[in-house]
């Protein structure tokens, strides 16, 4: 399976920033270090062009020239460095590459080490996000004719707001956000799916919404391709979470998606969206159970094609 990653691209931060950078770091070494059957490769750029699939042409000039207004980049969450643009055009690029190797290969799934960048808008960032990642690639898959239809599964705990909007009317791509009902953005957008949930929703609820809103995107909608943003944040020891999902719920759900996609032969890009946990450690591993059920996956997908026959 092929995993893509940036985290040598490392954004600086100052002392104290609530955003926990390094996490792409552990998640890599980890990785590295227990899931076996991963071919690693370094996260390609994206070029502009790419880019104004899913953003406006005045915003990327704007971010690749630091010339976003004060209102912009608060929103964002960073400050502005040349770093920052270089690992926010190599997350998206990496997820562009995990769709075409889930695409193309026998894996039917390949996996982005970051990205999940869901705060995203056309025209400017917010929530650690700044360019959207999973809209950019399904524009682009579907621009290189690999596949008309792209369902994007955003298991994050916050509303895939910046998604939503990018794709609003746009019956080529599904949107499904199974989220906090409290949480952030307070200001929600409006999905193709959406699943809130309430405070302190715990696995057994989490899986049923979770199995109800797989079932209806199936019945409402055929994709070619999915997106899925597993986002580590459910967790019951999240610092910006508020629910209350295990490490078993968490791998119960990665997997069901999987299942989805499996029945159905459906390739899948996997992010790993956010990830906030009061200790990091268990951000990672959860981070690392997606990436080794993922392997798993790969393998079940390769076994069960048919070897190809002499002419």
């Amino acid at each position: 399976m092929k995993a893509f990653y940036s985290d040598h691209f490392v954004l600086p931060l100052p002392a104290g920033h609530r955003f926990p950078m390094q996490k792409y770091r552990l998640i890599h070494e980890g990785a590295l270090a227990t899931v076996a059957d991963i071919e690693f490769q370094e996260a390609p750029t994206t070029s502009d062009g790419v880019l104004a699939l899913a953003h406006h042409p005045r915003y990327i000039a704007d971010v690749s020239n630091g010339t976003l207004s004060d209102s912009v980049q608060k929103a964002i969450g960073f400050p502005w460095t040349p770093q920052m643009v270089e690992r926010s055009r190599r997350s998206a690029g990496a997820t562009i590459a995990a769709c075409r190797a889930a695409i193309t290969t026998p894996d039917r799934i390949a996996v982005n080490l970051a990205g999940g960048t869901h705060h995203a808008f056309a025209d400017q960032g917010g929530g650690f996000c700044v360019f959207n990642d999973a809209a950019i690639a399904a524009r682009l898959m579907q621009a290189e004719r690999m596949v008309q239809r792209v369902a994007i599964v955003d298991l994050d705990v916050h509303q895939g707001n910046g998604t939503a909007s990018i794709l609003a009317n746009d019956d080529s791509v599904f949107t499904l956000s199974l989220h906090g009902a409290h949480n952030y953005p307070f200001d929600k957008e409006r999905s193709d799916l959406d699943v809130a949930l309430p405070d302190g929703t715990g696995d057994d609820t989490y899986l049923e919404a979770l199995q109800q809103a797989l079932q209806q995107m199936m019945q409402r909608f055929a994709p070619q391709l999915i997106i899925f943003l597993a986002g580590a944040d459910p967790h019951e020891g999240d610092r910006l979470g508020r629910l209350k999902l295990s490490f078993d719920g968490l791998a119960r759900r990665d997997a069901m998606v999987l299942a989805t996609a499996g029945r159905h032969a459906i390739p899948v890009a996997v992010a790993m969206a956010g990830g906030y946990g009061k200790n990091i450690q268990d951000t990672v591993a959860i981070h690392l159970q997606t990436i080794s059920l993922a392997a798993r996956h790969a393998r079940q997908q390769r076994a069960a094609q048919p070897l190809t026959q002499p002419g």
